[in-house]
């Protein structure tokens, strides 16, 4: 019996000096389990000077909020990535692996052990200065904007020339938020237009209030944009994007306010590269922007879909919408009726917003049919409902509006559809644009940018009456020098110049140094005829901006009118130099070098000007004319001629008098002269058609000619 307790005794010792063991061995420290999850997951915004708001690096740091690391990771909401898994791969994928979240929870409940210091492993080094290296270029804010303390969300725009004299390749785009612990986001654009650049004077301070202007677009398809924690935006190496001269850097920042007023400056590192793209990417958005919702609304839902009509490969994807959006889904419909996810989001946050870059990408051949699905919640039980009482809700830009934009990055699988894509694609996106601004105005009758926005999208849309009718209740709403300027713009378009004159002036009575509006008064003289005046005023503009390629190419025309041909040809030539695919330009050099006799030279040129612009009229006729009738033979090209103008006769479908005159005399150069004949009759009954007797007359004279060849 005492041998049988023995053995027991033994066997019970052993069992619970093995459960010891196996209990220190599965002991999880912070040094050896926990410290390697931080450091890889957490601490790229978990560290002193970035967004978040405390360090993770040491166990002096996680062991006062290890509760709540568990908690947090459990219910991932940390790391923050949104997309549920299983609709989508994407790069980088911020989630933590069900072990890695098992081991968290360990550690808490075996009491947050620190651990053998031998077990820490080595923390990373990240470097203060640029993650790729010294840019090529940096473009900085001159001067901080100091956020104010405590308040709503702001949301700015800050604009800063970028100083580059040439067309560039841009590979790589770094940003620095200058203040990480209160940028949320930003998104990065250029803008050419200038627009920008007048919103950001008329308002005082550094930026402007909102979004950046309709001008302000992310590069050849490609998305810029910054969050906390991630990578610089690095392009696939056959995808460079095309920065212009004279280009504007938008940085569109949401900040949010602390306890006290915060500084930001932000700066953007550019890197480039020799090497244009071999493809070039376009950007696809989805979603409807009538929105509208009414208070206590649970089940609001903005559905929206496009059938590309070439082959595309879909590189990345950014849902974007406001506090009231709950889910978020995006998927295609293959031609052969294969569903492929995009995105899907359970638990839609508006404060963790990104850009999702496939791992691989997702190949859409043509037919296919992409479609997103966003629902919203305007009731109370909505944590995240900004509105205590709900209150209706439409399309805005403001955080307390809605969104619901689906943006995909795609790629023309044959870069020669890009053009057809765009075609396509474009008239969408601007219907979509002027249903949500109308809506939005419904809300915001009295505000001026608005009006400003939707009078931009009108005149997209051709719709110039009703451009001007916005612009003008703009200006009597804030009467800013870029609100006239604006008017006088759109009354430039409809050639009332005087009117246009008017405007201009009352614009630089706010501002004396507003170039843009010096340049337009100076187009409105020049449409009323007072050259002097206009050559004037195109010099001071070219004073203040050298490189304005549109005042060199009018004080050419305005020298032209005034008779000094040598004067205009070193205009248009400087023109040229800053552009030289400016058709405009180049048209109108060939004419000064007409003029002057220098007929070699002038054919070169219109032959340039139509290899940008092969549907040019004027240069088609001109250069066809030229080759008619060169005093020096060696110049006519009879069968260039012929063809020149033939093309020009088709273009205006055998409706234009002075078309079928060029033909008649290019016939005439080529021996054709039956051709000839027929096609100057052609020409006179539509010149008698439309009463142009003189040409009619001259066109007669003409054809007698050819009439005496024939004999």
């Amino acid at each position: 019996m005492n041998r049988t307790i023995q053995i027991l005794a033994f066997l019970v010792g052993l069992y619970l000096n093995s459960v010891s063991l196996l209990a220190q061995a599965e002991r999880v420290t912070f040094t050896k389990q926990v410290a390697p999850i931080l450091y890889s997951q957490c601490a790229p915004c978990h560290r002193p000077g970035q967004a978040a708001p405390f360090s993770l690096l040491t166990y002096e740091d996680a062991r006062p909020r290890a509760r709540q690391i568990a908690d947090v990771t459990r219910a991932r909401q940390m790391p923050p990535w949104k997309p549920e898994p299983g609709y989508g791969q994407f790069q980088g994928e911020r989630r933590l692996s069900e072990s890695q979240i098992a081991l968290l929870q360990q550690w808490v409940a075996q009491g947050m052990m620190r651990g053998d210091p031998a077990d820490l492993p080595r923390m990373p080094e990240w470097t203060d200065g640029w993650q790729l290296g010294m840019p090529d270029l940096i473009v900085s804010m001159p001067q901080p904007y100091v956020l104010p303390s405590k308040g709503r969300d702001v949301f700015r725009a800050f604009v800063m020339p970028i100083p580059v004299k040439a067309a560039s390749y841009v590979r790589a785009v770094e940003f620095r938020p200058g203040n990480a612990a209160v940028v949320h986001h930003a998104n990065i654009k250029i803008d050419r237009s200038r627009l920008s650049r007048r919103r950001d004077a008329d308002e005082a301070g550094a930026g402007y209030e909102g979004g950046g202007s309709r001008e302000a677009k992310f590069p050849d398809g490609t998305f810029l944009g910054w969050t906390p924690g991630q990578s610089p935006r690095v392009s696939a190496d056959d995808m460079s994007w095309h920065l212009e001269p004279q280009s504007d850097l938008v940085v569109e920042l949401h900040l949010m306010p602390g306890a006290k007023p915060e500084p930001v400056q932000v700066s953007v590192g550019f890197f480039f590269t020799n090497s244009p793209p071999a493809r070039t990417g376009y950007m696809l958005r989805l979603g409807r922007q009538d929105i509208d919702i009414a208070p206590d609304r649970r089940d609001y839902v903005n559905t929206d879909e496009y059938t590309v009509p070439v082959d595309v490969d879909a590189l990345a994807v950014q849902p974007h919408a406001h506090f009231l959006a709950r889910e978020i889904r995006a998927w295609a419909t293959l031609p052969g009726g294969t569903t492929q996810p995009l995105i899907t989001i359970n638990d839609w946050d508006f404060h963790w917003q990104d850009v999702y870059t496939y791992a691989q990408p997702i190949r859409l051949p043509k037919g296919t049919r992409i479609q997103m699905e966003y629902r919203y919640d305007n009731s109370q039980d909505n944590r995240r409902n900004p509105n205590r009482p709900p209150r209706r809700v439409t399309f805005g830009q403001t955080s307390t509006s809605e969104m619901g934009s689906l943006w995909l990055q795609v790629v023309p699988r044959n870069p020669g559809d890009l053009a057809v894509l765009e075609r396509d694609f474009e008239p969408k996106i601007l219907r979509d644009d002027i249903a949500g601004n109308e809506k939005w105005l419904e809300m915001e009758p009295r505000n001026a940018e608005l009006r400003a926005e939707l009078a931009a999208c009108y005149l997209e849309a051709n719709r110039i009456d009703d451009a001007l009718v916005q612009l003008q209740e703009a200006v009597r709403l804030d009467p800013a020098p870029g609100r006239q300027y604006d008017v006088a713009g759109v009354l430039l378009l409809q050639q009332k110049y005087d009117e246009a004159e008017r405007s201009f002036r009352l614009a630089l009575a706010g501002r004396p140094e507003f170039v843009e509006a010096i340049y337009g008064l100076a187009v409105s003289l020049h449409g009323q005829n007072r050259i002097e005046d206009a050559i004037e005023l195109y010099q001071q503009v070219l004073s203040r901006d050298a490189v304005n390629i549109a005042a060199h190419y009018n004080l050419g025309r305005a020298f032209a009118a005034r008779g000094q041909n040598d004067r205009a040809i070193q205009s248009y030539q400087r023109a040229i130099e800053l552009d030289p695919e400016d058709a405009d330009a180049r048209q109108g050099l060939a004419r000064a070098l007409v003029m002057v006799n220098q007929l070699s030279e002038a054919m070169y040129q219109y032959r340039r000007t139509l290899e940008i612009d092969p549907t040019r009229l004027g240069a088609l006729l001109d250069l066809a004319w030229i080759i008619a009738t060169a005093p020096n033979l060696e110049l006519r090209v009879p069968a260039e001629g012929v063809r020149l103008a033939e093309r020009a006769v088709a273009i205006t479908n055998r409706q234009d008098a002075t078309a079928l005159d060029t033909l008649a005399a290019a016939y005439g150069t080529a021996d054709r002269v039956d051709e000839a004949i027929r096609a100057a009759e052609e020409a006179i009954s539509i010149a008698l058609a439309a009463s142009d007797t003189a040409l009619a007359g001259q066109i007669s004279t003409r054809l007698d000619s050819y009439r005496a060849r024939r004999r």
